[in-house]
């Protein structure tokens, strides 16, 4: 009887996805390995086994270790292959963002990897569809939508400072920051093994990052989950429903209308106008982009059409504008590349003895030293001891609190 880790069909699937994230042909590989692309066919099939040398010589190629390739677990689901067929086919970056869709796959393998490993049972995503309306307003239904999902997570009106940590942990999706191209905000795709995953741009600013995390929330919630999607900062021609969608719902639930005129009417109630300095301070208080709040403002009818234009007319700059006013950061900015269970789980396996350090970096994506600090930050907390000393204690991560 094979095992999961001598099975060439499992072996041969990873490399072919391996060698398609890579965005290589067979006929490449073949002519990099020094064998026929038939070989190679037999080899991706699992009709032929790969020798450990050439194993070697192609997870060296693909720029993956001989683990990802060999490692026990379930065969591998294909999320590049969908979001690969969704770029536009005149976008410039095409490598650039090649290379961050095969990362996307790689993070999901690891998630799901890490599961196995540690035993934990796989997180399933908890958001229900809607049906998009025929007729009526859409934005006007994007806007109850995303009051309903805030009344179910208990969220009220007030601001969302936590955004990512809020869809991992009470919604199950599994959000990743990676590089991508500039004009790229993030993706996203659903596959019922790997859950439903996201891809933000780490290059863009937090406020930014969190829009994009709020739109992408907005296609888990709509019918079309199931299709995977890149979106983009200045898409061409008319936007179809479902991104249209996606982009009211993600600025109904960030900003919500009932939230934003309550504090509107207690600015002008009690000062008689709503002034530039007055619009930073909003923003920061949702922490969303000066340029989205006062859009928002506009949509709400609280400040004239045009608002937006006029302050860029005359030159506004809002990070200037927010250190004026002593404004400071709201909420977490992070860009850890990686959800927080995925890193406790990693952290876990390796407390475990079930993965050495060198998979640990790999897992984390980090040296040595690095991977060896988020584990002391993992498994220990600080506190004040009644001598006022600041002590570090360790967790026990395996210890039961079911039995004595």
């Amino acid at each position: 009887m094979q095992t999961e880790e001598s099975n060439p069909r499992v072996i041969g699937q990873r490399l072919a996805e391996a060698r398609k994230a890579r965005g290589l042909t067979q006929e490449q590989a073949a002519e990099h390995l020094g064998c026929s692309r038939p070989t190679l066919i037999a080899i991706e099939k699992g009709v032929r086994q790969a020798k450990a040398e050439e194993l070697a010589k192609l997870a060296s190629h693909y720029g993956r270790s001989i683990h990802e390739i060999v490692r026990p677990g379930a065969e591998p689901v294909a999320l590049v292959p969908h979001l690969r067929a969704v770029v536009e086919p005149t976008f410039a970056a095409r490598e650039e963002l090649n290379e961050a869709i095969g990362e996307l796959q790689r993070f999901a393998d690891d998630y799901r990897e890490l599961e196995r490993i540690v035993g934990a049972k796989p997180i399933g995503i908890r958001v229900p569809t809607v049906v998009l309306p025929k007729r009526g307003s859409l934005k006007d239904f994007a806007e109850d939508v995303a009051m309903r999902e805030r009344e179910r997570l208990g969220l009220g009106t007030q601001p969302v400072l936590r955004l990512r940590r809020v869809l991992e942990s009470e919604l199950g999706l599994r959000v990743f920051y990676w590089d991508l191209p500039s004009p790229v905000a993030g993706m996203f795709a659903h596959v019922a093994e790997l859950g439903f995953c996201i891809l933000i741009n780490r290059k863009h600013p937090a406020e930014r990052r969190r829009a994009t995390l709020a739109h992408e929330y907005g296609h888990a919630v709509s019918p079309d989950r199931h299709r995977p999607g890149i979106d983009y900062l200045n898409g061409n021609g008319r936007k179809p429903q479902n991104e249209r969608f996606a982009e009211a719902f993600g600025l109904s639930f960030l900003m919500p209308a009932s939230g934003i005129r309550r504090k509107f009417h207690e600015i002008t109630a009690s000062t008689g106008d709503f002034q530039v300095a007055d619009l930073c301070r909003l923003s920061n208080y949702y922490f969303v982009g000066v340029q989205a709040m006062t859009l928002r403002l506009e949509e709400l009818s609280l400040v004239a059409r045009g608002a937006w234009d006029m302050l860029k007319e005359k030159g506004f700059r809002p990070r200037a504008a927010a250190e004026d006013l002593g404004l400071r950061p709201r909420g977490t900015r992070t860009t850890d590349p990686y959800p927080e269970r995925y890193k406790y789980l990693a952290v876990q396996a390796f407390q475990m003895g079930k993965i050495s350090e060198g998979q640990l970096c790999r897992f984390l994506r980090s040296d040595r030293v690095t991977a060896r600090g988020i584990v002391a930050q993992c498994t220990s907390h600080r506190f004040v001891d009644e001598c006022g000393e600041v002590r570090e204690q360790c967790l026990p991560f395996e210890d039961s609190l079911l039995q004595h």
